[in-house]
């Protein structure tokens, strides 16, 4: 099968990603193998290709918001069939065994396992994965929309939860790309006020077109305080000022995986009882109430459509801020 493999991690500008043949993978008892049909670019593959993540092993298929339908099952799987569009995210495997995964915290399983990094993911034409970690796509999304739900979507809804944000309340949001285009609407669809923060132009219409209140750059003042803030984009410089517009009692919540260092900050920033949230990975139940509540509000994927092989130049793109909502890759053609 074909796939876009990374063999040495590298700056996304030199194109590090190579078209690669590789062997059709075959299910294991309890897993199905998906055709893929898209993949989100997301991120954490940027995170992953350029080296600011660890590797646990090379060469490696990045990809983790995997929309295909069902073509084979492995001995045991009884809860999917051959036809059936399933989704896979990021958690590709928990052990089920230890203290966090006892006690409803499997996001931070002790042996956890992630698409794209532990195991090879979407960036290819087939993937396999355990029957328990993916997941139906509601009707109403097609699978290029459906895609960045399964990361951006279902990340951001956790970062969304963390927040300690209340219908009504005030929120603030800084980076405004996949995940912050997605938790905006639900959001507004809680009837939140909602306070973006992002540098440029384009984001900021799209962000006003979704039902944002205020639009402007992190320097800006938005007139109000927040209830609780999110920051999406990778950069510990806003923390500090994230949190001199966030209101008494207030959360901000970490939304990335990888973030550069946070500034040292005086004590008065976090006095008066605010809080800073870190958000890691994401729960099989994050995945559920995620998709449910997309396909109550609906929430309206933003996307650009790019074939398998520009993956690299996706990535790019993402980088340098020039994706308008969330990057897709189409496999087998657009």
């Amino acid at each position: 099968m074909k796939a876009m493999q990374l063999n040495q991690a590298a700056a996304i500008d030199t194109a590090p990603l190579a078209v690669a043949e590789v062997d059709l993978p075959q299910p294991s008892p309890g897993q199905v193998r998906l055709k893929i049909h898209t993949c989100g670019v997301c991120h954490t593959d940027l995170h992953i290709i350029e080296g600011d993540l660890a590797l646990p092993r090379l060469p490696t298929i990045p990809g983790h918001q995997v929309v295909g339908i069902v073509d084979a099952v492995g001995e045991g799987v009884a809860r999917r069939q051959p036809g059936d569009r399933l989704g896979v995210p990021w958690l590709y495997q928990t052990c089920g065994q230890c203290r966090y995964c006892r006690t409803g915290k499997e996001n931070l399983c002790e042996n956890i396992r992630f698409t794209g990094l532990h195991a090879d993911g979407g960036f290819a034409e087939y993937m396999v994965v355990d029957e328990e970690f993916a997941y139906p796509i509601p009707a109403v999304f097609s699978d290029a929309e459906a895609a960045p739900l399964l990361c951006a979507g279902v990340v951001g809804y956790r970062a969304l939860r963390l927040s300690r944000v209340q219908p009504g309340q005030r929120l603030g949001l800084y980076g405004f790309g996949a995940s912050a285009h997605l938790v905006l609407q639900v959001a507004h669809h809680w009837g939140c006020e909602v306070f973006v923060f992002t540098r440029g132009e384009h984001h900021r219409r799209l962000a006003r077109s979704l039902g944002a209140v205020w639009a402007g750059a992190v320097e800006d003042d938005p007139g109000a305080f927040m209830d609780s803030s999110i920051i999406f984009a990778p950069a510990g410089s806003l923390v500090p000022l994230a949190l001199q517009r966030l209101d008494r009692g207030g959360t901000l919540a970490l939304g990335g995986i990888h973030m550069s260092p946070i500034p040292e900050m005086a004590y008065e920033l976090l006095w008066h009882e605010r809080t800073i949230q870190s958000v890691a990975n994401s729960t099989r139940q994050d995945v559920l109430d995620f998709l449910q509540v997309a396909a109550e509000a609906p929430v309206k994927t933003e996307i650009e459509l790019f074939p398998l092989e520009q993956a690299n130049e996706a990535l790019l793109q993402l980088k340098r801020s020039q994706i308008n909502g969330a990057a897709v890759l189409v496999i087998g053609g657009i």
